[in-house]
């Protein structure tokens, strides 16, 4: 069974996360989703493969590089052994780039695959889902061990809010 790309695309449309295709000569179709609110993702099916790749990069931001960097280095390498755990928990593939002469994470890949016999629109969201849930917690896990960046705080507003 194959999943044509119209299928695909049909699926991201419908519920508002397409944003883009990418022209993109590895793959039959690469497409650019925004999955949730702000978050930018990948759904691409390889050329000549039987599965797509449901996948997400992050840039390590400055500031929290920063806060990486004022720690020692064997605090740095806890950090590392225990994010690949953290992200192991949802099956999901994670490549850490990390600089060797600093050992500092600069960036990080999650990616998931799921095959076409096992490709519906459910098994699409729920990759969504599975990767941006372990990026999340790559952050939150950076935000634990090194301090949370200090970002300006904005003025509560009650105004048609059911959140204060």
């Amino acid at each position: 069974m194959t999943i044509d790309e119209e299928t695909v695309k049909n699926w991201i449309v419908d519920e508002g996360i397409f944003r883009e295709k990418k022209v993109d000569d590895n793959s039959d179709y690469h497409f650019i989703v925004e999955f949730p609110k702000d978050n930018i993702m990948d759904v691409v099916k390889p050329k000549g493969k039987d599965f797509i790749v449901v996948a997400c990069a992050t840039q390590v931001s400055p500031q929290h590089l920063e806060l990486m960097a004022n720690t020692d280095a064997k605090e740095r390498t806890k950090f590392l052994l225990k994010t690949n755990m953290e992200i192991n928990r949802f099956l999901v593939d994670c490549q850490l780039a990390v600089d060797q002469s600093t050992n500092l994470l600069q960036q990080y890949v999650i990616t998931y695959q799921i095959f076409n016999d096992g490709l519906t629109k459910n098994s699409l969201y729920d990759a969504l889902k599975r990767v941006f849930k372990a990026k999340i917690q790559c952050v939150w896990l950076i935000e634990k061990t090194f301090g949370t960046v200090n970002t300006p705080t904005t003025e509560a507003s009650n105004e048609n809010s059911m959140f204060i």
